[in-house]
């Protein structure tokens, strides 16, 4: 018998503690893969990796730099099925008490509602989704924090 799952909305706020960021809004995307995050601007300097999460029109958008030496590249498909050639880092994600390391690809994701993506590489055999609900894990959080 398999362990129970939590339940995830079809959108929840989640924590980046790697990096110190708390409660953005990510979507919960089974026709995903992996998870992605939006960044405005990637740029590699003597083999470091520094971004810029979000774009300034973006409610959340700190114009901090974020420096990865660990990181590599790969060609991701996007919504349209066209390979993309995006930079993945590894950092941690926490959904209601869990903290799990993976994988975001870095992408442009200006002209979409959620900044962060969940796919299914991060939801298999951990959660199931309920799309008549949202905000889950955040609503546990606040109400017991």
């Amino acid at each position: 018998m398999s362990s129970p799952h939590l339940i995830l909305g079809r959108s929840d706020r989640v924590d980046l503690p790697g990096l110190e960021i708390e409660n953005i809004h990510a979507k919960i995307d089974t026709g995903a893969y992996t998870c992605s995050l939006h960044c405005a601007s990637t740029t590699v300097t003597n083999g470091v990796l520094e971004f810029v999460l979000l774009d300034e029109e973006h409610p959340e958008f700190t114009g901090r730099k974020y420096r990865f030496k660990k990181f590599e590249q790969r060609a991701i498909k996007n919504s349209f099925g066209e390979a993309e050639l995006r930079y993945i880092i590894k950092t941690k994600i926490k959904i209601f008490d869990l903290l799990i390391k993976t994988e975001f690809s870095l992408s442009n994701r200006g002209n979409l509602k959620f900044p962060v993506l969940l796919g299914r590489k991060i939801l298999r055999n951990r959660f199931l989704i309920d799309v008549t609900k949202k905000d889950l894990s955040f609503l546990q959080k606040v109400e017991h924090p």
